[in-house]
């Protein structure tokens, strides 16, 4: 008797619900008496019955008929439901189903809306920190000017917050810890397309490579002269 009621159970079926409703239900205003609606209307779409009656609606539920009513026409003002028309040409009938599409339209633009200030905080985390990293670098406070520059490679020459920082590892491995500097690094990392602090890693070895062949010493040398710093690269002389 347990088993064929079981498998009673299981070929009515199971309906799947998005976890972001369950997540997101009261950011888009609904309390849980209205979730609850929205997930039988649901659960009726999904078992074949798209226009359920707020009678039928009501029988599952612990509130009146005229309550989902209200609801239903609460939820279509919201813009959460709609109501297609639709006509069967063969049979010549017109006949009406809820939609839900406005529901996951308006979650998605809040998803959307969430993660676009989640990626804006980031962004202005990540400024204050290249602002943070340059003072410490500098020793420092810097001046508004110098503050202006960092503002005009980030928002104007739209250089990421990891490149400038790379950029400014550049300038103190150079010897060379000035603004003056540094904006010629990222003059020349753009002309060159770089766009990640990998790239620069990668691109500023080469050049610091080159260097290492050209200034080798010379067989003749004398021995005292056998041990040599690694070479910088000075972006200054980059044509």
């Amino acid at each position: 008797m347990e088993k064929a009621l079981f498998l009673k159970w299981l070929s009515e079926g199971t309906v799947s619900i998005p976890h972001v409703l369950f997540k997101q239900y009261r950011a888009i205003g609904l309390q849980d008496e209205e979730c609850m609606l929205i997930l039988h209307v649901h659960t009726f779409i999904e078992s074949g019955n798209p226009f359920p009656t707020p009678e039928e609606l009501s029988g599952r539920m612990s509130i009146s008929a005229a309550r989902c009513m209200a609801l239903l026409r609460s939820f279509i003002q919201q813009g959460l439901l709609e109501i297609d028309h639709f006509e069967d040409g063969e049979k010549g009938m017109y006949y009406e189903a809820y939609s839900l599409n406005p529901l996951w339209e308006k979650l998605l633009s809040l998803l959307s809306n969430q993660e676009a200030e989640q990626d804006q905080q980031e962004k202005e985390n990540d400024e204050e920190n290249v602002y943070s990293i340059f003072e410490r670098e500098f020793g420092r406070p810097l001046s508004p000017m110098e503050c202006e520059t960092l503002k005009i490679w980030i928002d104007q020459d739209r250089h990421s917050p990891a490149l400038i920082i790379s950029a400014l590892k550049e300038a103190v491995i150079s010897g060379k810890l000035n603004f003056r500097y540094i904006d010629r690094i990222l003059f020349e990392w753009k002309k060159n397309n770089i766009q990640t602090p990998e790239q620069a890693r990668t691109y500023g070895e080469k050049f610091r490579a080159r260097q290492t062949r050209g200034t080798a010493r010379a067989p003749e040398q004398s021995e005292s002269h056998n041990q040599f710093s690694v070479p910088v690269y000075n972006w200054l002389e980059q044509s």
